[in-house]
């Protein structure tokens, strides 16, 4: 029979050790770090990170996250290097090359590469005398905390800490690009984080789907309108083709008696509203569901109230914006 008492003490034991090793790590960053972030931040080519096993699967995280934050930069793995792939680094790239030990031999070839021509090398290790360390440019210390299995061989606290490590490079580095959530939304078009940045001005609907007609327009005209572009709403302009009022449902259930002998401007709701087309989906419908309403109409940013788009709830749910 299990013991559910020990399965949760021994999660408590190795969550509180990797967090202890992680604030080691923090309290230990020192001028290597700002050097290595100097050293991405400057470089011409690319970030080339690598390491094999527990460490190639945390250096390919690096890469991605790098790659996604405004740093350009891919994974190669160090025994493939060895067989060709050195050939994809130059003198422009900087190496952020990641092992525990330090002596991991799959590395020897990518470290001697880099020294023969002159590539800049990051190193990540716990072990100061280690091959990596001694070779490197810049040397990133991960303090020898053991590992959370106890044993010291399942890679617990190490990898912990450096997937941390390459995660606080990467934000360093974006923080200094002033890199914003529309640029990151340029690297992540798909899935539910690229629906979560989509603006509105990617799922408004435009030119000749926008249902508008004129603040003088009978309201038999205004109905044939709604009933042809199938929003449940019209939006009425003035004049000079600025968005003045919206009619609703509900307009034209507060106005039935006589309806049709009135004009659009004598039914609408006035200041209808509205959201810009350069702002976020998800705060459209954080306004949509505050107002309790399914469409927003889009004006012009610059502060004319010309109607440019219409947005429907169901054009974000569609998105997966919810």
């Amino acid at each position: 029979m299990t013991d559910r008492r020990t399965f949760l003490a021994t999660a408590h034991r190795v969550i509180t050790d990797e967090a202890a090793a992680l604030t080691t790590l923090a309290d230990g960053l020192g001028e290597s770090f700002a050097d290595a972030v100097e050293l991405m931040l400057n470089t011409k080519g690319r970030v080339i990170v690598s390491g094999m096993g527990k460490s190639g699967h945390i250096a390919r995280k690096i890469a991605a996250t790098l790659a996604s934050t405004g740093t350009p930069a891919h994974f190669v793995h160090p025994a493939e290097a060895s067989h060709g792939d050195l050939g994809m680094m130059t003198k422009d790239d900087v190496v952020l090359v990641l092992s525990n030990s330090g002596e991991t031999p799959e590395l020897a070839d990518l470290i001697a590469y880099t020294r023969r021509f002159g590539i800049q090398m990051i190193g990540v290790a716990k072990a100061a005398n280690s091959n990596l360390m001694r070779q490197t440019d810049v040397a990133l210390m991960l303090p020898d905390m053991g590992e959370a299995c106890g044993t010291g061989t399942v890679p617990t606290n190490s990898t912990s800490m450096t997937l941390a490590l390459g995660d606080a490079l990467a934000i360093a580095l974006m923080e200094h690009r002033s890199f914003t959530p529309e640029n990151f939304r340029d690297f992540h078009p798909g899935g539910k984080l690229g629906a979560r940045l989509s603006k509105v001005r990617d799922l408004m609907h435009d030119g000749a789907a926008l249902p508008t007609i004129a603040f003088d327009s009978p309201m038999s005209d205004t109905l044939l309108m709604i009933s042809q572009k199938g929003f449940g709403v019209v939006g009425v302009t003035n004049a000079d083709d600025y968005l003045v009022g919206i009619v609703t449902d509900g307009d034209l259930r507060r106005h039935m008696d006589g309806l049709l002998g009135m004009t659009a401007g004598e039914v609408m709701t006035k200041s209808p509203t509205t959201i810009g087309p350069d702002a976020l989906a998800e705060a459209a419908v954080a306004v949509m569901n505050e107002r309790k309403i399914t469409c927003l109409f889009v004006v012009d940013p610059d502060g004319s109230q010309r109607a440019v788009g219409i947005l429907h709830i169901h054009d974000c749910l569609r998105a997966g914006i919810a």
